[in-house]
Formats: C-alpha cells, sequence, structure tokens
C-alpha cells in the first residue's frame, strides 16, 4: 500500500498586516475547539471587538520577526516536510510522498488532501497518515486537526485509508532531540550554575479545558520529566511553565512571564529557556519568548538569558520525525 504523509502545523497570516491578520484570526478564534464560549456569546465579541483592535496589534508582533522570505512558522514546516521525504527515500521509502498543511490558514488541509488524492486518481496514495506537529495533544490543537480532516472527509464519496498520529509527547526520539539541543546551546554558552534554571515554556491552555478531561497539562509536564531525566536536572532546575495566556480566564499555571520576573526579583542571574511543544519556531517563540520574556526576566534583575531555538530542521528531529511516521502500521 502506497502512503502518503501530511505534517500539519497551527498556521499563519499570509503577511505581517493587519489584514491578513484580521484573516488569520477570525479563523482561528472562531473555531469551537479554541474558544469553548456559546457561539451566540462569542461570535458577536469576536467580530464586534476582536477583530477590530488585535489584528494591529498582533501584526507587530508578527512584523518584528518576518524573514524576507516570509513567516518562519511556514518555512520551517515547508523545510521539515522536504527534509522528512529526503531522509524516507535514503531509508528505502521513496514510494512515500510527503507534503504539509496549515490548520488555519494557507495551504488549508482541505487543499492539501484534494491534492494528494487527486494524486491517489493515479496511483498515489491508497493511505494518507495524518501528523498533527503538536508533541502534547490538546483538544484545542490536536482534535482540532482531526475536525479538519473529518469535515473533509464528509465532502467526498471516495476515500484513502487515513490514519493520525496522536501525539509523540514521550516519544524518544523527540526527547533525545530536545536534550540534545539543550546541550549543544550548554557547549556554546557555558552550562548554568546552580541557582540558575532551564525553563521550558510549554503553550498554556485555559483552566477549564484540563478539568474537562483534556490530558495536555499531564503529557507537558511527562515531556518536561523525560528531558530533565536526559539532563540530569532535577525539578528546581528545570521548572515548567505556560505561556500565550489569552482573555481573563485562569490558564495553565505557572505562567511563563510572571516565572521569569519572579526568579529576577529573587536573584536568579541566567536563564535558558527552550519550547518543547512547538515543533517550528514562530511568532510564541521568536516574539513572545526570545523577545518579550526577555525584557521582563532582565527587567526583573536577571543578568543573562538565553533562548534555544525549536527542533526546526535538525537532524536528529526529522529521523525522530521518520521513526515516529515508519513506526504507525
Amino acid at each position: 500500500m502506497t502512503t502518503a504523509i501530511l505534517l500539519v502545523n497551527l498556521g499563519t497570516p499570509e503577511a505581517p498586516t493587519p489584514a491578513a491578520l484580521r484573516r488569520y484570526l477570525a479563523e482561528f478564534l472562531g473555531d469551537p475547539r479554541v474558544v469553548e464560549l456559546p457561539r451566540l456569546l462569542w461570535l458577536p465579541l469576536l467580530h464586534g471587538i476582536i477583530l477590530n483592535t488585535r489584528p494591529k496589534k498582533s501584526a507587530a508582533k508578527y512584523a518584528a520577526i518576518w524573514t524576507p522570505e516570509g513567516s518562519p512558522l511556514k518555512l520551517h514546516t515547508e523545510r521539515q516536510a522536504k527534509l522528512l521525504k529526503g531522509l524516507l527515500g535514503e531509508r528505502g521509502r521513496s514510494d512515500v510522498t510527503v507534503d504539509y498543511a496549515m490548520r488555519y490558514g494557507a495551504p488549508s488541509v482541505a487543499a492539501k488532501l484534494d491534492a494528494l488524492t487527486a494524486a491517489g486518481a493515479r496511483g498515489i496514495p491508497q493511505r494518507i497518515l495524518v501528523v498533527p506537529l503538536y508533541p502534547q495533544f490538546a483538544a484545542s490543537t490536536g482534535a482540532s486537526v482531526f475536525d479538519a480532516v473529518a469535515g473533509w472527509a464528509k465532502t467526498r464519496r471516495d476515500l484513502p485509508e487515513l490514519a493520525f498520529v496522536r501525539d509523540y509527547h514521550d516519544h524518544p526520539g523527540y526527547l533525545d532531540a530536545l536534550a540534545a539541543s539543550v546541550r549543544e546551546h550548554w557547549q556554546a554558552h557555558g552550562r548554568p550554575g546552580e541557582k540558575d534554571k532551564l525553563v521550558l515554556s510549554f503553550h498554556g491552555l485555559p483552566q477549564r479545558c484540563v478539568d474537562l478531561g483534556d490530558p495536555y497539562r499531564d503529557e507537558c509536564q511527562r515531556t518536561g520529566q523525560g528531558l530533565r531525566e536526559r539532563l540530569g536536572l532535577s525539578e528546581k532546575q528545570c521548572l515548567v511553565t505556560f505561556q500565550s495566556r489569552f482573555g481573563p480566564a485562569k490558564w495553565l499555571q505557572p505562567y511563563t512571564q510572571s516565572t521569569l520576573e519572579k526568579l529576577g526579583r529573587a536573584g536568579t542571574e541566567r536563564i535558558d529557556i527552550l519550547c518543547p511543544g512547538f515543533a517550528a519556531d514562530c511568532v510564541e517563540t521568536l516574539e513572545e519568548i526570545a523577545l518579550e520574556c526577555k525584557a521582563a526576566f532582565l527587567g526583573a534583575g536577571g543578568k543573562s538569558y538565553h533562548y534555544i531555538p525549536c527542533l526546526n530542521e535538525r537532524p536528529d528531529w526529522i529521523a525522530a520525525l521518520a521513526d515516529l511516521c515508519l513506526s504507525r502500521p
């Protein structure tokens, strides 16, 4: 059976402009998986207030990290797909097609599935493996990708066999690649002292989501534990925090920025920070963590702040991704 692999990341606006952000945020924040409020309450608020105020602020954040080639998230995801295709070919699986899509924005999941099944009419593929690039599962991320695939399937009469990777939060290759990235950072910048901290910042979720049964927080903690074991660090030396809080509701704690400020005021001189929940660098890592949180920590009295990039195109990560895909029956 011939196979296609579709990598799916969160998404990105087409440009760092208010108009492009308005289109992107309308799709993203309009997803019931992302904002679990009654539609009659949320949609008027979204379209009447948020989409008239937030796009300008968000556009400035994207402009700070935009590259001449475009969105960092899209560039990294596209390269990951190409590298995965090449590595699978080296492993004797040149029959496997690899492509990528975005859950919000372009290229959409439906458009890429249409393209893959059009190729299937000529013999490729009989099976599509959908791989959300979210290490830890959440209803607002992995389940939303499943919704997009299911929505596309409802429009089709003849379907390929569909398979779905739920998560990879404790996959050994993924954890090994994270640990290797930290060790390489230490080799370049020196190993931190006993009183310094390695902070693992994961994207946040409303506390209510976990209360309703979302496994996300537990999977983040298991990722943190696996990384601490590989690096020989204690929980005191390696902290798990949550970033990107939105709105007035209580979100998963401890919050990344307030934790960094507290550490700075308490005399912690150095912070190394990594975002294990992101497979590729994006606005949440390059702007929020590398810029905003750095300013917050240094402003609170900290002396040295180092952002460790996401796995991006690391060969050990691409190898782990290949192992993950090939392990699926």
